[in-house]
């Protein structure tokens, strides 16, 4: 079995790719090896080869999916960098994107690992939700004013930003309907503003 945690070989990353766009189409939760490998062209027992198992295939597909939200998160921290930018704005702008039909894909997949992490917290999820917090509210706190200690109500104030995007996000997601969840968001940016 090969360790996943080296550097991978051009047909692992090749195969990762592969199976993270069909994760994309077809989620986690009822993956099985034998249709997966069919879809991208390889077997179940190369992809056992080079993953170790299908907890292991799991596992490097959170970690690609990962990297598509940290980019966008990275990106996020340039524009703060490159402008006075606050924490409802910053909301706003994370709006826009999690709102973006083209992110759906993503974003299903983000949620399935999410509630799958809370529910199976010692498998090949263990530790995506807590991990995705933290990766959140990083960014919510660097769009805040940085006082000498970080206070209760700063913190108080990225989490409800954070509540809020998740919460609409999962409407969103559920039922489509863009025009109202957005009102609903700009709504609560209104009263974060003040």
């Amino acid at each position: 079995m090969v360790d996943v945690s080296t550097t991978p070989s051009a047909r692992q990353t090749e195969l990762l790719e592969a199976a993270y766009r069909y994760a994309l189409e077809h989620g986690l939760v009822d993956l099985s090896l034998r249709p997966l490998a069919a879809a991208i062209g390889s077997s179940p027992r190369v992809l056992m080869f080079l993953f170790g198992n299908k907890d292991g295939l799991v596992r490097a597909l959170l970690a690609r999916a990962r990297v598509d939200e940290l980019a966008m998160l990275d990106r996020l921290r340039q524009a703060r960098d490159d402008a006075s930018t606050d924490l409802v704005a910053v909301v706003g702008q994370v709006w826009g994107w999690l709102a973006a039909d083209e992110h759906r894909p993503l974003l299903r997949l983000w949620v399935e690992a999410y509630a799958r992490s809370l529910v199976e917290p010692d498998g090949a999820w263990a530790g995506f939700a807590r991990a995705t917090v933290h990766d959140w509210l990083a960014v919510l706190a660097a769009c805040q004013p940085q006082p000498e200690e970080d206070g209760q109500e700063d913190a108080a104030r990225r989490t409800l930003a954070l509540a809020v995007l998740r919460g609409a996000l999962l409407d969103l997601l559920a039922t489509g309907d863009e025009n109202r969840v957005t009102a609903a968001v700009q709504h609560q940016l209104a009263l974060l503003r003040h």
